[in-house]
């Protein structure tokens, strides 16, 4: 017998260290082994002492009571845990028992409390393990996403093999966004299909019941991060069985901040040998902007994405080869980790909406143009309790200040705080002046958290503001008031029973005002402020506790910042239409979109025509539309992947949706009414929605009891988990957004693997410059670079020379990363190396009206780098923000936060975004000049800045850095130091050294070059 991998056992020599057992050591066993041979684990190597005994046809492991090798061995002490009794032949490599597994022996067997593992058995367990894991093999993964018209279908179907030769646990994992709805789940194992059947939630409840008194979590769906929920179905799968899941689901995409998104998880967790995501669009308006956007692309995964478009219809694929799904040629593991975003907005010709038919359904679109904002009179009411101190509250006043930038002249506003008190910031409400915006600014930076929460009272506060202000006639004709609440907790002040609370408000408000509500954190019951809002024509969202809680907050107000009507009422003949969905809005926001749907008569008209009225600024106005049946219907039939009947699946769900939304603010009465018919269109047309739940069936010998329902946010406290579920891997968190497990296939008890220390700095490469002599004009490319200096220790002479060398000690301290790294005109190898040291205040970097980019920073003062750096394009319009904490892009007043050195891949038109891991930011197209930012860390921290494809620049590109690619003139060198140079920029001369320095282009630790240095 050969014994592989064991402590202690080196060779055949190795039989030396075991010696005959002595009676006593192992409990009676059987069949009795011919022999034991048995050996014991000094402490050193493990932390109790263990046996292992050895004979030809069995081993066993025991663990010793004593923590003595000899006493166990010599005094002939009984082991007290029997850990493995394997009477089969021994096959150490491919057979061995996972480690820890209690097996029930012949004879009787003492046990211990605790058990410490060998270290050197568990390290067998993990490669077992991992062989194991890999035994569920994913061979194909496929994600199809149809969005007609906003209306997405979504089919994920995973196909899985058992290539193990015992049986193994197949778990399916995947996450949906919260808005959409189950419809169908199915698992085929060896040719059987076994169905989800959609039951109302009651009559699902006994088979939920009767799972979790067996002690079985029987639930399926929880909620996962901000935006999405996770489903997790587990079976048994049989050697060589080959199982596929198949998982569908819906939802009608809402615009916001004028874009459309369709949110994908992606996490396969192992490589997949036909991986392929298609996702179609077709929206006969005609497609104005797209942009996809991933969280795990690498550049070679960016190679496997394909996006097409023509005027009504998109494609983007996804089908990574298996070498591109690597995260790198030397690992076996999957990039594959995170979101793939699609964005997407549509052409608005017609300012009466868009009216879409479809087997008898339609579907109206309203989101006009061109219309002017009217003016808010808004009142911040701020929880500043106790239980805000801290990160919170430095968030809150973050994001105050700049939602009170954002503040329009023709805007009032005024401040409430509140602890156990509120406090009003001005007695009544004043214009949004430069003045009174910097003295609300001052006040908002010192609010501090302190004391109990008393939100009936600062609600009713800010009620009678606005309505001592409309007595007074001080509120505008037609303007728009809003309240605007934010707390992380319940009442504990005051009046402190919700249904009071409620009450108080909805009679205040009586109709007037609207009230939006924003929850912070999960310590406050989201349906108390669900319906406080809802019932004053508001609405209400939940603040995540993140490192961007302030743009959570400054985007929800960008959400209501800009109303464009209000009153809004649709109407359609009656002899044309049915079962309207909801046909009247209270507001129309900048950036949103009002849906409308319903079914036509029979025999109704040929064209149906609409009307569209609400108010503006200054007047009335009504917008009229109609659309041709016949029209309709045929364009809906021409396009392939147009899945059948979706206007009809489309106008249940958003009836669905309305209906629950009706319910929470509606009396009981009438929200029984509205929950049963929720629930019938639930059930017709196989919807999971929290009215109903799918329970999934399973072969008989497994479990039978497994129910999915729907979360509802708010129903379980201080938990972001919704409903019971099974077990679910760690999160990661990202802005917009936190990553969870999409596909997971695992044995139970597999170890998490550890994550390897990050390798500290061994090296650096260094670059030596080039140039040569003479005073010129640096010109087009292909004129000689500047001169390098004749010293041969800073410079070899030649343009296109280089010489190049390896540190293996630390980068001495006086070789510092510039500020910036310019490229010369016309050179390939020289570039500039410049720091603003001692320009004070926001500078303005580069600008070009033509390439319609802009670039501003602030300096550090007295050394390199900058504190912050902001990049703004014209076309697309997109703004940068990058800040040594995170990086923020705003995309029509849309914000998202990255980390430094998380992975960013955003494709739209005209501009690309990339950041790696090593935390390299990339804003480039084809036909600009490509922008690199870093966060740098070494030496010398702050942010750097540098340029690639400068010769894209046109004549009008000026700013600090810019200039430098206008008429740039080089001076003769000192006499006695030919490393100095003058340097003529605009008639200004600047003195350049020629110094070593750190090049960062490629990301930290540097390759040290010589440049010429200038300082500014």
């Amino acid at each position: 017998m050969e014994l592989v991998g064991m402590p202690g056992v080196k060779g055949p020599g190795a039989w030396k260290s075991f010696v005959p057992c002595r009676r006593g050591i192992v409990p009676p066993l059987q069949p009795e082994p011919t022999f034991f041979w048995c050996t014991f684990l000094p402490p050193a190597k493990v932390h109790r002492t263990f046996v292992i005994c050895l004979s030809e046809d069995t081993v066993v492991f025991l663990a010793c009571r004593s923590q003595f090798p000899r006493t166990c061995h010599h005094v002939g002490e009984v082991a007290n845990k029997l850990l493995i009794y394997s009477p089969l032949a021994l096959k150490f490599r491919s057979r061995l028992a996972v480690t820890g597994a209690t097996m029930k022996p012949p004879g009787p067997v003492y046990t211990c409390s605790k058990v410490l593992v060998l270290l050197s058995l568990l390290a067998i367990h993990q490669t077992t393990t991992a062989q194991q894991v890999n035994d569920i093999d994913i061979y194909s993964l496929t994600v199809d996403s149809r969005v007609s018209s906003r209306f997405a279908h979504t089919v994920v179907t995973s196909r899985v093999v058992n290539r193990a030769d015992t049986v193994q646990e197949a778990t399916f994992q995947m996450e949906l966004p919260k808005k959409a709805f189950i419809t169908n789940f199915s698992m085929i194992i060896d040719g059987v299909t076994y169905p989800g059947i959609i039951k109302e939630k009651d009559e699902a409840q006994a088979q939920y019941s009767t799972a979790v008194a067996r002690g079985r979590s029987a639930g399926l769906v929880k909620a996962s991060g901000r935006n999405m929920e996770q489903f997790q179905v587990s079976v048994s799968a049989a050697p060589n069985a080959k199982i596929t899941f198949e998982l569908v689901y819906e939802e009608l995409l809402k615009r916001r901040l004028g874009v459309y998104e369709l949110l994908l998880k992606v996490r396969p967790q192992q490589l997949v040998k036909h991986l392929q995501m298609d996702i179609h669009i077709f929206e006969p308006q005609g497609i104005s902007f797209l942009e996809t956007e991933s969280t795990f692309m690498t550049n070679e995964l960016g190679d496997a994405l394909i996006t097409s478009q023509n005027k009504t219809k998109a494609h983007i694929q996804l089908k990574p080869t298996l070498s591109q799904q690597q995260k790198s040629p030397e690992q076996q593991e999957t990039a594959l980790d995170g979101y793939l975003i699609i964005r997407y907005d549509v052409d608005r010709a017609d300012s009466g909406g868009s009216i879409q038919i479809e087997n008898g359904y339609f579907v109206h679109y309203f989101a006009p143009e061109g219309l002017t904002t009217m003016p808010k009179n808004v009142v911040f009411v701020i929880d500043q309790s106790g239980s805000m101190s801290g990160r919170k509250i430095q968030q809150t006043q973050e994001a105050l200040i700049k939602i009170l930038d954002d503040l329009s002249p023709r805007d009032q506003f005024n401040l409430i705080t509140f602890s156990s008190e509120a406090t009003q910031w001005s007695p009544s409400l004043v214009p949004a002046s430069a003045e009174n915006v910097n003295k609300a600014r001052s006040f908002a930076a010192g609010i501090h958290a302190l004391g109990g929460t008393n939100i009936n009272d600062a609600v009713l506060m800010a009620v009678q503001l606005l309505d001592r202000s409309n007595r007074e006639e001080r509120l505008p004709t037609r303007s728009v008031s809003l309240i605007i609440l934010l707390t992380d907790g319940d009442p504990t002040v005051g009046e402190t029973n919700p249904r009071n609370i409620q009450k108080n408000v909805r009679e205040a408000v009586s109709g007037r005002y609207s009230l939006f509500c924003l929850g912070f954190g999960f310590d406050v019951s989201y349906a108390f402020l669900e319906k406080l809002a809802l019932d004053t024509g508001g609405l209400a969202r939940r603040i995540y506790e993140d490192s961007d809680s302030a743009l959570q907050l400054q985007d929800f107000y960008q959400e209501v910042a800009n109303p464009l009507l209000t009153t809004v009422t649709f109407e359609y003949p009656s002899n044309a239409v049915e079962e309207v969905t909801q046909d009247n809005f209270r507001f129309l926001f900048k950036g949103s979109e009002m849906v409308v749907a319903g079914k036509l008569r029979d025999q109704g008209p040929d064209v149906l025509t609409a009307k569209v009225s609400g108010h503006l600024t200054t007047q009335n106005v009504t917008f009229q539309t109609e659309s041709s049946v016949a029209e309709q219907e045929a364009e809906f039939q021409s396009p392939k992947y147009i899945f059948h009947n979706f206007m009809e699946r489309l106008w249940a769900y958003l009836t669905i949706q309305q209906l629950l939304e009706g319910s929470v603010s509606a009396s009981d009465a009438e929200r029984q009414v509205l929950q049963t018919r929720a629930l019938n269109l639930s059930l017709a047309y196989s919807f999971v929605t929290p009215l109903t739940s799918m329970v999934v069936t399973k072969p008989e010998d497994q479990e039978q009891s497994q129910v999915a329902e729907k979360p509802v946010e708010g129903e379980t406290r201080n938990s972001n988990i919704l409903a019971l579920s099974v077990s679910h891997p760690d999160s990661r968190s990202r802005n917009v957004h936190p990553g969870r497990a999409f596909f997971r296939h695992h044995v139970q008890g597999a170890p998490r693997a550890k994550t390897p220390k990050t390798a500290g700095i061994s090296g650096f490469r260094t670059n030596f410059g080039t140039g040569g002599f003479g005073f010129r004009k640096l010109g087009p490319p292909g004129l000689p670079a500047p001169p390098a200096p004749s010293n041969p220790d800073s410079a070899v002479s030649g343009v296109n020379e280089t010489k190049e060398t390896f540190m293996t000690a630390q980068t001495p301290a006086f070789i510092q990363a510039p500020s910036a790294i310019l490229p010369l005109p016309g050179q390939s190898v020289e570039r500039l190396c410049v720091d603003p040291r001692h320009l004070q205040g926001p500078v303005n970097l580069l600008s070009d009206s033509e390439q319609g980019v802009e670039v501003t920073g602030q300096s550090q003062m007295e050394k390199a780098g900058f504190s912050w750096i902001e990049v703004t394009f014209k076309n697309p319009p997109v703004r940068v923000h990058a800040s040594p904490k995170q990086v923020v892009v705003t995309r029509n007043r849309r914000s998202s936060a990255y980390k430094w050195k998380e992975t960013l891949f955003s494709v739209m038109p005209s501009l690309k975004m990339t950041m790696d891991k090593t935390g390299l930011l990339l804003l480039s197209d084809p036909d600009k000049v490509t922008i690199g930012l870093l966060a740098w860390d070494g030496p010398g921290e702050g942010l750097r800045i540098f340029l690639r494809d400068t010769d894209r620049f046109s004549s009008h590109v000026g700013g600090t850095l810019g200039q430098f690619y206008q008429e740039v003139l080089w001076g003769s060198p000192a006499p006695s130091d030919d490393s100095r140079r003058m340097l003529r920029v605009q008639g200004t001369d600047h003195s350049a050294t020629r110094k070593r320095k750190l090049d960062y282009q490629e990301g930290p630790p540097g390759v040290e070059i010589s440049c010429w240095s200038v300082e500014l």
